[in-house]
């Protein structure tokens, strides 16, 4: 009788469940139907009706795009063109011209020519201006400009282009580009091997394991892996990087999400290269998503000295899933945790302030974890480096600078009126930074901070209010001591804004091939890495 009444119980509750499991279903479904049927008829009457002609394409762009923003910055809506864009970022093949470009309205600018490729074979040069492709103006271009540049292998392409003003033409022969994952490896001195892993693409650990298999070939007792810059990319290569220094069998990274078939557990699955060589990692804050894996993975195990300034801390993973009509999203699915059982995620895209913005995780709130040795290291605010080197004290004002192309720009007119025949001879010091001030004056760099906005704000409501008169003076000084406080910013990042200067302008003479030879004679965090790996009491005393 017990048993029987047990079973009932049993089949009583898996009913239950079942029940509340299917309403809860058909209820999210029933909202989702509800949702599109709103929005399919909305959208219906608002083309059929507004009174002036409306694009559709572009609405829909603009909806699915505000609907994204309210989310993360890596779940994405991609059209075809994003697709490829992708495709290339993930294989590092694609047919064209052979140059990193910048899309304008009226223009395309050549960041980069790769060198040895058409572009490069062709004269073009960084800071090229190009206006016309073919018989076809940019300005009047009305899709994606930059797609004029591909075609397929061997057809040529005529361009016309601006160089310090002057108009010139070119012919070039488009060619098949390979952007390798691993742009420079060589020796420093007679033991210390330097790999240089710029992406995480399809091929990052084939040729970063070739790397330090020719390394060691060459004598490489110790190995400095720069990772900066480095925006991250393929998980799994991620994870067979980190396996190239532990063994088969040692967990990596834990994915955790709602979905349970994205919980997952990945661990080494091959034999590794070298599993005692010393390694120094060299992050800075452009280093984000694989890199971090690879990064806080040989913290945790000990297995590292880290060296730079504090990673980006995405700790996010995302997923593309296709669409109709060859477009995908990009979807956030889970957050990753390294194997002390952290996760770096800096920044909270849930719990935004009043204005919107995700929010950084605040230092109280950071969670002690414990590396393999037993070392202490922390969550919520990107992979913190061993070694740490102060990074920009104002991101907020320099990339500012960045986004004008004002470091870019700089290094173009640097490059024309400077004849540098060796290129170690590059060495910015006081007077080339007070240049790069006056060129930020002369180009009318302006730059309005929260508080200067806020300050606007309120002195236009004032003067609408007509109570401007007796503050207008204080609210003069007040913007006056704001934008003195602003040059003070720029002068306290002096350092590292030099260093985008020298970089940038190192490129132009010797492409970026060159600059990694210039970084192994003159880059502090290298000479770092190099003096911790000189000295075996150091290096081991780090990991303790």
């Amino acid at each position: 009788m017990k048993k029987i009444i047990k079973n009932k119980f049993v089949l009583l509750t898996l009913a239950a469940t079942i029940f509340l499991s299917t309403t809860a279903f058909k209820n999210d479904f029933f909202e989702i139907a509800k949702q599109i049927e709103i929005f399919t008829t909305l959208f219906k009457e608002l083309n059929m009706n507004y009174v002036d002609d409306t694009n559709p394409g572009d609405l829909m762009d603009t909806a699915i795009k505000s609907m994204l923003a309210d989310l993360d910055p890596y779940t994405n809506f991609m059209n075809e063109q994003d697709v490829e864009a992708a495709r290339i970022n993930n294989t590092g093949d694609y047919t064209g011209i052979g140059a990193r470009v910048k899309t304008h309205k009226d223009k395309l600018v050549i960041l980069e020519p790769y060198k040895d490729y058409p572009a490069d074979k062709a004269g073009l040069k960084a800071g090229d201006e190009i206006i016309k492709v073919g018989n076809t103006l940019i300005e009047d271009y009305k899709d994606t400009s930059g797609d004029l540049l591909k075609g397929t292998a061997g057809s040529k392409v005529e361009i016309t282009y601006k160089r310090q003003g002057k108009a010139a033409t070119a012919t070039i022969e488009r060619a098949e580009v390979e952007i390798k994952a691993v742009p420079h490896f060589s020796m420093i001195g007679g033991n210390t091997g330097y790999i240089v892993l710029s992406r995480f693409n399809r091929k990052a650990h084939a040729e970063t394991d070739y790397a330090l298999r020719d390394l060691k070939a060459q004598g490489a007792k110790k190995i400095i892996l720069d990772l900066r810059g480095n925006p991250g990319g393929l998980l799994n290569e991620a994870i067979k990087i980190v396996n190239l220094f532990v063994p088969k069998g040692q967990l990596v990274v834990t994915t955790k999400s709602k979905v349970k078939k994205y919980n997952k557990t990945y661990y080494t699955q091959a034999e590794p290269i070298d599993t005692e060589i010393p390694l120094v990692v060299l992050i800075d804050g452009s280093s984000a998503s694989a890199s971090e894996i690879v990064s806080g993975s040989l913290q945790d195990l000990d297995r590292a000295v880290i060296v730079g300034s504090r990673s980006f801390g995405k700790g996010l993973v995302q997923r593309p899933k296709r669409l109709t009509y060859g477009t995908q999203v990009k979807i956030t699915i889970s957050r990753y945790y390294t194997p002390s059982g952290r996760c770096i995620q800096s920044l909270d895209y849930w719990n935004r302030n009043e204005k919107g913005e995700a929010v950084r995780v605040k230092q109280e709130n950071y969670n002690e974890f414990k590396t393999k040795n037993g070392r202490k290291v922390f969550d919520g605010g990107g992979v913190f480096p061993d070694v740490a080197f102060e990074a920009s004290k104002n991101s907020t004002i320099t990339n500012a600078i960045l986004s004008n192309d004002l470091v870019f720009n700089f290094a173009t007119n640097y490059y024309y009126k400077n004849n540098v025949t060796n290129i170690n001879d590059v060495k910015l010091g006081n007077a080339d930074f007070l240049s790069f001030k006056n060129f930020l004056k002369s180009n009318n760099f302006s730059f309005k901070t929260e508080t200067e906005k806020a300050l606007y704000k309120a002195f236009e409501t004032a003067t609408k209010e007509e109570l401007n008169d007796n503050i207008e003076n204080d609210f003069n000084t007040l913007i006056s001591n704001l934008n003195n406080s602003k040059n003070d910013v720029i002068d306290e990042n002096k350092t590292f804004l030099l260093e985008l200067l020298t970089e940038e302008i190192v490129k132009r003479y010797v492409y970026r091939e060159g600059l990694y030879e210039y970084y192994k004679i003159h880059d502090p965090k290298i000479k770092k890495a190099t003096e911790i790996l000189g000295k075996e009491s150091a290096y081991f005393g780090y990991l303790k």
